[in-house]
Parts: structure tokens; C-alpha cells; sequence
């Protein structure tokens, strides 16, 4: 079982664990209803997807008509 010979310095590790810095979440525009979205995933707000309804989103007015029943 191979063990370090020498120890790892701290600017050594620090420039090796340089790259492992999280990159910030990139949005893109809805081109339906202008809301940030990730890309390649369905907008949450309208559920439209590359310019056709992917997911069915239920509305506020939906979810009050049913609670009334």
C-alpha cells in the first residue's frame, strides 16, 4: 500500500484544490413568458419547452376551485 513520502504543503494544496470552486448557476430567458430557466429544462412557470407545452402547470385559480369542492 503506497503511502506519501512528504507531506503536502499548504500552498501545494491549495493550488491543487484550485479548480474545485463551484461555477455560478447560468439562467436563460424563457422565450414564452421571459422567466429565468435553466437550460435545457422546462420553464416552471409555463411549463413550455423548446416552444411546445412539456409540463401541465396548474395555476393558483386551479388549485382553489378544487380545494372549494
Amino acid at each position: 500500500m503506497g503511502l506519501p513520502s512528504q507531506k503536502r504543503t499548504k500552498s501545494s494544496k491549495k493550488r491543487r484544490a484550485a479548480h474545485f470552486a463551484l461555477a455560478k448557476i447560468k439562467f436563460n430567458k424563457c422565450p414564452h413568458c421571459q422567466q429565468p430557466v435553466l437550460s435545457h429544462h422546462a420553464c416552471l412557470n409555463c411549463g413550455y419547452y423548446k416552444g411546445r407545452e412539456a409540463v401541465k402547470i396548474k395555476s393558483a385559480l386551479d388549485k382553489k376551485k378544487k380545494k372549494s369542492k
